[in-house]
């Protein structure tokens, strides 16, 4: 069910020198080998972009989309095989993991169509004199996604860039690579030409530290902690090389007295196990009207506590293992910081089983502002819910922090759905719901949660240059 792992260079697999295993978070155990580039490799990897960009930047938009959508064909087809590798690598129980597989096909398809609307436009202007505007591929791609999301991260930066006409190199996360490993699996067999999609994996700062620099890389996309992001983007700048940053988050969800308890509280406690609480989107600070909140976070306790943990291959499975040791003293860390100083714990708060980086579904309750998960992302199975005076206390706590990704909101009142727009600070908000986004809509973040979009009719902007032509019909 584990694919052979290798690089996929100008057009070919290679293995590489070094390598390192690949992990099974449920079980502790390897399940396969991960290579790792050497500069060689990015070299050639590089030189590969370079001629196919060259060719893919002149191929018509129409051929492009064609391209991407029996790849995309080709991924639906796959579901099982590339669903089964993703929960071993990741974790995620397999519905989920057979889930994401169709978004990112979703991406896919949503982004070929754009390729055949990535219109220009023309100025009015004196006579003699036409003025119009054009949208270019930018060039070379260095990409950068993350693990939480095997298939559907990488896919969206592939996606943007094909459709662009772009070439693109990937480097996809160590701990769990197969997904992007499918994608371009099923590029080779779509017809991709050679050297248009390239993926490597390897050293993370060894990867961007040479390929940032180099001078045919025009756009550095990257998705995952915002410290990284910095870095980043910081060695981007010294080079005049673009950026497309989505980075971290600290998701509010702001309960308003008006909305219905049960059922808010019922979709807060299973969206916050989603994926482990491993999404950037995820919903972690609920601020509940003190009016409702008893009822509201008894509920959400109770919900939260029934979640059914285990192995993502086991059938019934809601929640499975973090994905890698890091995160359960981090998490146990948070947790323990917000207990002394007096957040109460309603429900979990440590690891648990014997075998495998699990951790408990855990709901803090009345957390101090001081407390460091206030404002630290805790990027796990940890919810924070505390009472809130009215919907101005609800709104600046929502902005007390420095990111701005996704931000969530429960109410009936179009006075408070009129406040929320306009003043909570997020790229993405959402009204009863806790979907943050869709291949049609764009998806990007303020603050220190990073720049630029990704989806929607803006997905295509950060992988094009625009290009204003001044065409006199006589020299002046």
């Amino acid at each position: 069910m584990y694919p052979e792992l290798k690089l996929f260079i100008a057009g070919a697999w290679r293995s590489a020198v070094s390598d390192m295993p690949v992990i099974n978070p449920a079980t502790e155990e390897e399940i396969g080998r991960l290579p790792c580039a050497s500069i060689s490799d990015l070299d050639d990897a590089l030189e590969a972009a370079v001629a196919g960009f060259r060719l893919w930047s002149r191929t018509s938009p129409r051929q492009r989309a064609d391209t991407i959508l029996r790849a995309a064909a080709l991924i639906r087809e796959r579901q099982e095989e590339i669903a089964q590798a993703i929960t071993l690598e990741h974790g995620k129980p397999l519905p989920q993991a057979r889930l994401e597989v169709i978004r990112g096909a979703e991406f896919f398809e949503w982004d070929a169509g754009e390729a055949m609307r990535a219109y220009g436009r023309v100025i009015p202007a004196a006579r003699g004199h036409k003025f119009s505007v054009h949208h270019q591929p930018i060039g070379v791609v260095a990409a950068f996604s993350p693990w939480n999301f095997p298939m559907s991260q990488p896919a969206r930066k592939i996606a943007g860039a094909l459709a662009s006409g772009c070439s693109i190199i990937l480097k996809a996360a160590e701990e769990t690579p197969a997904g992007a490993l499918h994608i371009v699996k099923a590029f080779e067999d779509a017809g991709l030409p050679a050297g248009v999609l390239n993926l490597v994996f390897g050293n993370p700062a060894e990867i961007s530290g040479h390929l940032i620099p180099q001078d045919p890389v025009r756009l550095v996309a990257f998705t995952g902690s915002t410290a990284v992001g910095r870095h980043l983007t910081t060695l981007a700048a010294g080079h005049m090389t673009s950026v497309l940053m989505e980075l971290g988050g600290h998701a509010p969800v702001i309960v308003c007295e008006d909305t219905d308890v049960q059922t808010a509280a019922q979709s807060g406690a299973v969206r916050k196990m989603r994926n482990a609480g491993q999404v950037c989107t995820s919903p972690t600070r609920f601020f509940v009207n003190k009016d409702i909140f008893d009822q509201y976070s008894e509920a959400f306790v109770a919900r939260a506590a029934a979640t059914v943990v285990g192995n993502g291959m086991d059938a019934g499975v809601e929640m499975g293992p973090l994905a890698n040791n890091r995160r359960v003293p981090a998490l146990t860390e948070l947790v323990e910081d917000a207990r002394a100083k007096g957040a109460t714990v309603a429900t979990g708060g440590a690891a648990s089983g014997n075998r495998g980086y699990f951790f408990e579904p855990t709901v803090l309750l009345n957390v101090p502002d001081d407390a460091r998960i206030m404002q630290e992302e805790p990027f796990g199975p940890v919810a924070v819910v505390n009472p809130v005076a009215s919907l101005d206390a609800a709104i600046a706590a929502a902005n007390a922090v420095p990111f701005g990704l996704a931000g969530y909101g429960f109410t009936n009142r179009a006075d408070y759905i009129d406040r929320m727009i306009d003043e909570v600070e997020v790229g993405n908000l959402s009204i009863n719901t806790l979907e943050a986004s869709m291949p049609e809509t764009p998806f990007g973040g303020v603050k220190s949660s990073g720049t630029g979009r990704e989806g929607g009719t803006e997905g295509l902007e950060n992988y094009m240059t625009v290009k204003n032509v001044w065409h006199a019909s006589e020299i002046s």
